[in-house]
């Protein structure tokens, strides 16, 4: 266990994980740390930002961790960004994902603290995608074509920013 206030975040961390915090203090509060944050003899963060942000959220003095001493600095900078790029190579097997959230659900387990919106298991329960991660997929695309009009207080031209 290394003292929280000890541990520095890796001020070049390309992950946006803001989002993501809550839910991971959900998973902390509800089964414990079970995933240790990676450092580097520094102590600087090399893997585990998300559960760093919501340990300081949670005010935990202290947090597991991996010293990754085994790596040099190279090895290091490859790891840091292989770990936030190699998950988004998988995906769900939508069936499988389906019984386990349903079984989860008659448990009356809140999916919503396991980090699904109320779309998404609506789309799940619901059938009404093929694959889950195609519908992201689409999504985040249709998300980005959808870009708002901005009208000019001053001139009333009408742009796209």
């Amino acid at each position: 266990m290394f003292d929280i206030d000890s541990l520095k975040m890796y001020e070049n961390n390309p992950r946006k994980n803001d989002e993501a915090v809550k839910y991971v203090e959900n998973s902390i509060r509800e089964f414990g740390f079970k995933v240790p944050i990676i450092i580097d003899k520094n102590k600087t963060i090399v893997a585990g930002h998300t559960r760093y942000k919501a340990s300081k959220n949670l005010k935990l003095k202290s947090v597991p961790c991996l010293i990754a001493d085994d790596l040099d600095d190279e090895q290091i900078k490859a790891f840091r960004i292989a770990d936030n790029k190699v998950q988004e190579r998988s995906s769900c097997d939508d069936e499988l994902l389906k019984e386990e959230l349903s079984v989860l659900k008659d448990l009356n387990v809140n999916l919503e603290e396991l980090g699904f919106l109320d779309f998404e298991l609506d789309s799940i329960f619901d059938n009404e995608i093929e694959n889950i991660d195609d519908f992201f997929a689409d999504n985040t695309e249709n998300q980005k074509k959808e870009k708002k009009k901005v009208k000019c207080p001053e001139c009333g031209n009408e742009f796209v920013p």
